[in-house]
């Protein structure tokens, strides 16, 4: 059989520690956040992994990177995208992806992706077909036929004008973050500048209560069933109800899957 035109690869810090002959003809750079600090001594130290990615580019490739990353030193062209600045490449409000001053895709009712960190994911995907010269048509077949993954931001539902969002995947701070912050409609159950109020549940459910009182109304429980029905008595109409622990799951479930496929069920369980 042919050999693939591309192969997209996700390069964790650990793999790119080891390369020497690595060369993408496109390099994504979508955020970063510390992370794996029981593997490296400082911040910089992991930083400085990632960067690697770029290492062997030229001014030949691309290097796709969110407009505000300082990224110096990189010798390919720079291809820009962005949710806050219209001046990038690639830039969105959350909905409505442009291009040129053009419209290119409406998130809402072109694909089943929701939220401002997956505008970013798109956008950069997009500019990286686009270097390889695939058609925007072609791009736009493919985001409207695909299906994101469970558990991240997955629209489960909607009832009575409310959105069900399960974010179980959520299992750390920078992943809440992301999700809270992609929200375009005020949130239940958690905190945000929009939020309209907190349940907690689980182990934790106090001290998290405790935590976010200071700022939002906050309502704590035992399951994630109480969860589910304290927000869909919270939540008005327009609003989301979002899963996104921040936490792992081992006080109550197996894995963040399990998680997950409980609040998948309790959802379409709500009359």
């Amino acid at each position: 059989s042919n050999p693939p035109a591309a192969v997209s690869l996700e390069l964790s810090s650990f793999q790119l520690e080891t390369i020497s002959k690595l060369h993408p003809v496109v390099a994504i750079w979508l955020n970063f956040a510390p992370d794996h600090m029981d593997r490296y001594p400082t911040v910089e130290a992991y930083r400085a992994a990632k960067l690697r990615i770029f290492e062997n580019q030229t001014a030949d490739d691309t290097a796709v990177i969110r407009t505000g990353e300082e990224l110096a030193g990189l010798k390919a062209k720079v291809v820009t995208f962005s949710t806050t600045d219209s001046s990038a490449d690639w830039y969105s409000e959350g909905h409505t992806i442009e291009h040129g001053g053009e419209a290119w895709l409406d998130m809402d009712r072109e694909t089943s992706l929701r939220g401002l960190h997956n505008a970013e994911n798109t956008m950069a995907a997009l500019a990286a077909c686009q270097t390889l010269g695939i058609s925007q048509g072609t791009m736009r077949e493919a985001l409207h036929g695909y299906a994101p993954p469970p558990h991240r931001c997955e629209l489960i539902r909607t009832l009575d004008g409310v959105e069900y969002l399960n974010d179980s995947k959520a299992t750390n701070l920078h992943a809440l973050e992301s999700a809270l912050r992609s929200q375009t409609r005020p949130v239940v159950p958690l905190l945000s500048k929009k939020a309209l109020a907190v349940v907690t549940f689980g182990q934790i459910a106090r001290p998290l209560a405790d935590l976010f009182s200071t700022a939002v109304s906050c309502e704590s429980v035992s399951t994630l069933a109480d969860a589910v029905a304290t927000a869909r008595s919270l939540a008005p109409r327009g609003s989301t109800v979002l899963l996104s622990p921040g936490t792992s799951s081992f006080d109550q479930f197996s894995g963040y899957e399990q998680r997950g496929n409980a609040f998948r069920d309790l959802v379409h369980q709500l009359r």
